[in-house]
C-alpha cells in the first residue's frame, strides 16, 4: 500500500471559521465530561433527556424558528420544519403512545425510510420515556422479525405499503407487538390492523411534559449484524446525549448557523447519533434526503442548500469516484467548510481523490454501533494522514492491547506494532448490554478494557490505523495480512472502484489471500486486466502478501451502512452458510 501519499494542503476557506478543536494536546488536558454535560440542559432532580437537549430547550429559545430539519422528498418536495414545530410534532406523538397505553422503557420500533414522520416518532418516542429502536426500510420479513421478537416491540411506525409486503405476513408471530402504526398516502386507507399515523397524530394535543428520564435509562436499541445468525441489540442509554452533543462539536466541528447533512440512514446508528441528536443538539439545521444515492442530486444538494458540513461512507466516496472526475464540475460546492466519512476505513486513494476532485480534505473518523459515538477522528485544526482514523477523542482513552495466555490483556506501547483496539470505559455512549445476552455483553470486556474487535496500530504521532477486524485477519505461509491495506493498494489502479479481500484456504500457505474487485465505468473485466491487476498488486505489496486470485463482481456486496461484507464473499466463495444478511444493502 502506498505509504507517500502528499500532505493534505488546507483549502483557504476551512479557515473562515475557526475549529472548536485548535490545539489537540490542550482539548484532551482541559477535556472532562463534567463539563461537556454542563453544556446541556438537563431536566430537575438530575433527569436527562435526549428528546429535551435535541428539541424541548430549543423551542423555548431563540432557535425557536429556526428550522431543524430541512426535508427533501424524492419526488422533489422541499419542507423546513422549525425547532418550534418538531417540538410540537413529537410531544404529538408522545401523546400517542400514550393513548395506546405504551409504558416508559417499552420498546417502539420504526420502519420506514427518511420521512418526517421517522424523525417526529423518533423524538417522541424518546421525549415519552418509552425507547426508540430503528430498522433499515430494506429489511425483509426475517430480520424484522428477529428484531422486534429479540426487542419486545410493543409500537411499530412504518408506512402502509411496507406493512403489507413485509410485516402483515409474520404479525401472528409476533404476539407482544400491539399495535402498528401507518403512514399513508393522501386518501389512502391504513391496512387492516394498523393505525393511521396521520389522523392518531392530528387528534393528539399538543403539549406534553417530556419524562424526567435518568441518565442511565434506557434510550436507544440499535441492533448490529451477528456472524453467525443472530443480530445483537446495543443498549444505550440517555445519558448518551452528552457525547453525541460535543462529538458534534470536537470531531464534526459543528457551528452555530451551520447546514449540516449526513447522509447515513437513521436504521444504522450513525444515522441517529448523527443524522438525529448530535446536530439538533447544537441547534444547527440538519439535511434529510429521502432519495438513494445519485452523485448528481447529491452535488445539487450541497449546492442548492449551502451545506457547511457533509458526513458521509467511504462507499459513497467510492460511487462518487466510480461517476468519475467530470461529474462533479458543473457544481459549486464551496459552501462545505467540513467533510468526515465513517463506517469502514477510508482508503488512501479516496482521500487523495477528495483532495484533487473534489477540493476537500475528506477527515475520517471511527467508532462502532456499541461505542455510540465518535471514538476517533482525524480533527479539522489536524493534519490528516491519508488511511489513518485519527486519534482518540478528548475524553476518550485508547490502546492497543495484546492477549497474553499468561498475563491476560496487556497494553502495548510501542509504535506501528499491530494488536486489538482497545478503548477504556467510561465514556458516556458506551453501550450497556447486548439486550438478554450478558455473558456476550461481558465478554467484550478485559483487562480494564473494552476490547473492540478491530485490529490497529498506532504510530510515533499518536494516529491510529485500521487492519481489519478480527476475524479478517488473513494468516497466509506465516504471515498476517490485514485486508484493508490489499484493498487500498488495488484501489489505487485506475480500473478498480471497490475492491474486496478474503482469505481462500490453501494445503499449503493455510490461506491464500483471494480479491474481488468492481471496476470503473469505461473498463472490462477481461483476463489480460486480471493478470494486470495481479501484477499491479504484486509489485506494491509484495508476494507474500498480494493476492493470488481476483475475481470480477458488478458490485461487492455490502451493509446498508457502507461496509463491505467480507464474510459474505468468504461464505459464497466457499459454498458456507451467509450467517445474518439482513443488513446486506443488495442480494
Amino acid at each position: 500500500m502506498r505509504t507517500d501519499w502528499p500532505p493534505i494542503v488546507k483549502d483557504p476557506r476551512e479557515w473562515t471559521v475557526a475549529p472548536n478543536l485548535v490545539s489537540y494536546d490542550a482539548a484532551r488536558a482541559a477535556f472532562s465530561w463534567e463539563a461537556a454535560r454542563a453544556e446541556l440542559d438537563g431536566l430537575p432532580g438530575g433527569a436527562l433527556n435526549i428528546a429535551h437537549e435535541a428539541v424541548g430547550r430549543h423551542a423555548r429559545g431563540p432557535l425557536r424558528d429556526r428550522t431543524a430539519i430541512l426535508w427533501l422528498g424524492k419526488s422533489g418536495e422541499r419542507r423546513e420544519i422549525s425547532y418550534h414545530e418538531l417540538d410540537d410534532l413529537s410531544s404529538r406523538f408522545a401523546n400517542v403512545l400514550a393513548g395506546l397505553g405504551v409504558e416508559r422503557g417499552e420498546r417502539v420500533f420504526a420502519l420506514a425510510g427518511r420521512i418526517p414522520e421517522l424523525y417526529a416518532a423518533a423524538l417522541g418516542t424518546l421525549k415519552y420515556g418509552a425507547v426508540f429502536c430503528p430498522m433499515f426500510s430494506a429489511f425483509g420479513p426475517e430480520p424484522i422479525r428477529q428484531r422486534l421478537g429479540i426487542g419486545d416491540g410493543r409500537v411499530l411506525v412504518t408506512t402502509g405499503t411496507l406493512y403489507e409486503r413485509k410485516v402483515a405476513g409474520i404479525r401472528d408471530s409476533l404476539p407482544g407487538l400491539r399495535h402498528v402504526l401507518t403512514v399513508n398516502g393522501e386518501g389512502v386507507d391504513s391496512p387492516a390492523g394498523t393505525l393511521d399515523f396521520g389522523q392518531a397524530m392530528a387528534a393528539a394535543p399538543a403539549g406534553f411534559e417530556t419524562a424526567h428520564t435518568r441518565p442511565e435509562d434506557m434510550a436507544l436499541l440499535h441492533f448490529t449484524s451477528g456472524t453467525t445468525g443472530k443480530p445483537k441489540g446495543a443498549v444505550h442509554v440517555h445519558e448518551a446525549v452528552v457525547a453525541h452533543h460535543i462529538t458534534g462539536k470536537l470531531a464534526l466541528d459543528f457551528h452555530d448557523g451551520d447546514v449540516f447533512w449526513c447522509t447515513a440512514d437513521p436504521g444504522w446508528v450513525t444515522g441517529t447519533s448523527y443524522g438525529i441528536i448530535s446536530p439538533l443538539t447544537n441547534g444547527i439545521t440538519m439535511v434529510v434526503d429521502e432519495a438513494e444515492f445519485d452523485a448528481d442530486r447529491w452535488y445539487g444538494i450541497i449546492q442548492r442548500e449551502r451545506v457547511t458540513v457533509w458526513y458521509t461512507a467511504p462507499t459513497a466516496v467510492r460511487m462518487l469516484m466510480k461517476v468519475g472526475d467530470e461529474a462533479v464540475r458543473d457544481y459549486d460546492l464551496s459552501s462545505v467548510r467540513f467533510m468526515s466519512s465513517v463506517g469502514e476505513p477510508l482508503n488512501p486513494e479516496a482521500v487523495d481523490w477528495g483532495r484533487r476532485v473534489l477540493r476537500l480534505a475528506i477527515h475520517d473518523n471511527w467508532w462502532q454501533t456499541e461505542t455510540g459515538g465518535i471514538m476517533l477522528a482525524n480533527f479539522r485544526s489536524m493534519d490528516i494522514r491519508p488511511g489513518s482514523m485519527g486519534k482518540p477523542l478528548p475524553g476518550v482513552d485508547a490502546a492497543i492491547v495484546a492477549r497474553d495466555p499468561g498475563a491476560g490483556v496487556v497494553e502495548v506501547t510501542d509504535a506501528d506494532v499491530e494488536g486489538e483496539l482497545a478503548l477504556r470505559p467510561g465514556w458516556p455512549s458506551m453501550f450497556r448490554a447486548y439486550l438478554g445476552e450478558d455473558e456476550r455483553y461481558r465478554k467484550c470486556f478485559a483487562g480494564g478494557w473494552y476490547l473492540t474487535g478491530d485490529l490497529a496500530r498506532r504510530d510515533a504521532a499518536g494516529y491510529y490505523w485500521f487492519v481489519g477486524r478480527g476475524d479478517d485477519v488473513i494468516k497466509s505461509a506465516g504471515h498476517l495480512v490485514g485486508p484493508f491495506e490489499v484493498e487500498s493498494s488495488l484501489m489505487e489502479h485506475p480500473a478498480v472502484a471497490e475492491a474486496g479481500v478474503i482469505g481462500k484456504p490453501d494445503p499449503v500457505a493455510g490461506e491464500v489471500v483471494k480479491a474481488f474487485v468492481s471496476l470503473k465505468s469505461g473498463f472490462e473485466a477481461t483476463e489480460p486486466l486480471r493478470k494486470e491487476l495481479l501484477g499491479f498488486a504484486r509489485q506494491r505489496l509484495g508476494p507474500a502478501v498480494a493476492p493470488r486470485e481476483i475475481d470480477f463482481l458488478d458490485t461487492l456486496p455490502r451493509t446498508r451502512s457502507g461496509k463491505i461484507m467480507r464474510r459474505l464473499l468468504k461464505a459464497r466463495e466457499l459454498g458456507l452458510p451467509e450467517g445474518d444478511t439482513s443488513t446486506l444493502e443488495t442480494t
